[in-house]
């Protein structure tokens, strides 16, 4: 353990703090209007680990030279964060958001109970399962964008929004491992221990599916009696069939080449390229939370490069049961694909310790924002519907604790 690696350790554990504390800023904002700018700042939940990344390159120049600081900044791979913002962008845009909510409206009114209902049942569902075609990150773009409006407003009850976001992104975490490509914990070590969408399926993904059913089913018991049956309607011009073909070609594109930043960068550029052309059947693009979601997590990329030192040794010190409850825990204060990669290093690691290390991590990856990548995406998008419009680090934890539970139990048997 060398000095900046202790310091590194230590300012991680404020940003940990902070990201915990962010709630209480919003409060402070409104007990003091005249720092109300800089508080608001503060409380920004998307920002706090991209803040405490400046302050780690800032002490790691003055204590190992500017050139350390730099050198290790341009060491990281920023590749998830810049997918995650375009991937946001994408799958927010009007058109994709019409088909998908065609397409659920559809499904909806076959089901047997209210196809209001039903819609938040296929959204908390459905949703998170198609998250393992479409990567974890467009469905969770796609799953808040329409809950949002049904059950995330300030009329309904604190806990009850709790509730259904720590179902949402438990149902995210898991709902991504039917195969090999969407879900980041399980890409990190795909290729390295030869897992494909097969072998996921099999082994992880129907003990995934069971657990999304289960919460979604409960929680929206729970939601029925405050989800009214009127639908919103919108004076938008529906896009036409071309159009939303072309932009499901853009979303299609950027998934396929999610690991080629050069190529969905570029791809994304058309896109915005395209929007503009077409912009009477647009809606204004989510550029600022995408990228302050993303923002956040080149914050963690930086910060978490830092933390290898005590994480590895956990790791792999761990019989497979205590590993993987281990890993349920430690996916809490660290991004759980940061948690498999650091397994994906060690050597001799048994199948069942393999298996063990994956599955706790990916049944905790709902636990805290930052225990999956796609997490901050949801808190971006929903926040304004609960109190102080932020999000409680202890209300999401409560609330993805029995969800949590049902995951770990599946994923168990």
């Amino acid at each position: 353990m060398t000095n900046i690696q202790l310091i590194a350790a230590i300012i991680f554990g404020l940003a940990l703090a902070h990201t915990f504390a962010a709630k209480s800023f919003e409060r402070l904002a409104d007990k003091y209007p005249r720092h109300a700018g800089l508080l608001h700042f503060f409380g920004e939940i998307e920002v706090v680990f991209g803040l405490w990344a400046f302050v780690l390159i800032v002490t790691m120049a003055i204590v190992s030279g500017g050139a350390a600081a730099v050198e290790y900044a341009e060491s990281r791979t920023f590749t998830e964060p810049l997918f995650v913002f375009v991937i946001m962008v994408v799958a927010a845009s009007r058109p994709v958001l019409e088909t998908v909510r065609g397409m659920i409206s559809i499904v909806a009114k076959m089901l047997p109970v209210r196809t209001a209902v039903a819609r938040v049942w296929l959204c908390l569902a459905a949703v998170p399962l198609i998250g393992s075609l479409i990567t974890e990150p467009a469905a969770m773009t796609l799953a808040a964008l329409m809950l949002a409006p049904t059950v995330f407003t300030k009329n309904k009850p604190e806990w009850l929004k709790y509730a259904a976001l720590g179902v949402l992104f438990v149902n995210i975490s898991i709902g991504g491992t039917l195969t090999s490509f969407a879900a980041p914990p399980v890409l990190m070590v795909a290729s390295t221990w030869g897992w494909d969408s097969a072998f996921m399926a099999a082994t992880f993904g129907w003990r995934a599916a069971v657990a999304v059913l289960v919460n979604a089913t409960v929680v929206t018991y729970l939601l029925q009696r405050y989800i009214t049956d009127e639908v919103a309607t919108s004076a938008d011009t529906p896009a036409p069939l071309a159009v939303r073909a072309i932009h499901l070609a853009f979303l299609a594109g950027v998934v396929a080449f999610a690991h080629h930043p050069v190529i969905f960068i570029g791809l994304f550029l058309l896109f915005l390229g395209f929007t503009q052309a077409y912009e009477k059947y647009q809606s204004p693009l989510i550029l600022r939370e995408g990228l302050l979601v993303g923002f956040f997590l080149a914050g963690l990329v930086v910060l978490g490069g830092m933390q290898q030192w005590w994480l590895q040794p956990i790791v792999a010190s761990l019989e497979p049961t205590a590993l993987f409850f281990s890993a349920v825990a430690l996916t809490a204060v660290t991004d759980n694909a940061a948690l498999t990669y650091l397994g994906s290093l060690i050597v001799g690691l048994s199948d069942h310790a393999k298996y063990m290390l994956v599955a706790g991590a990916v049944a905790g990856g709902g636990l805290t924002v930052i225990a999956n990548a796609p997490n901050p995406a949801g808190v971006a998008l929903l926040r304004d519907g609960f109190n102080d419009e932020s999000i409680g680090l202890g209300g999401l934890l409560l609330g993805a604790l029995l969800p949590t539970a049902m995951a770990v139990v599946m994923f168990l048997i």
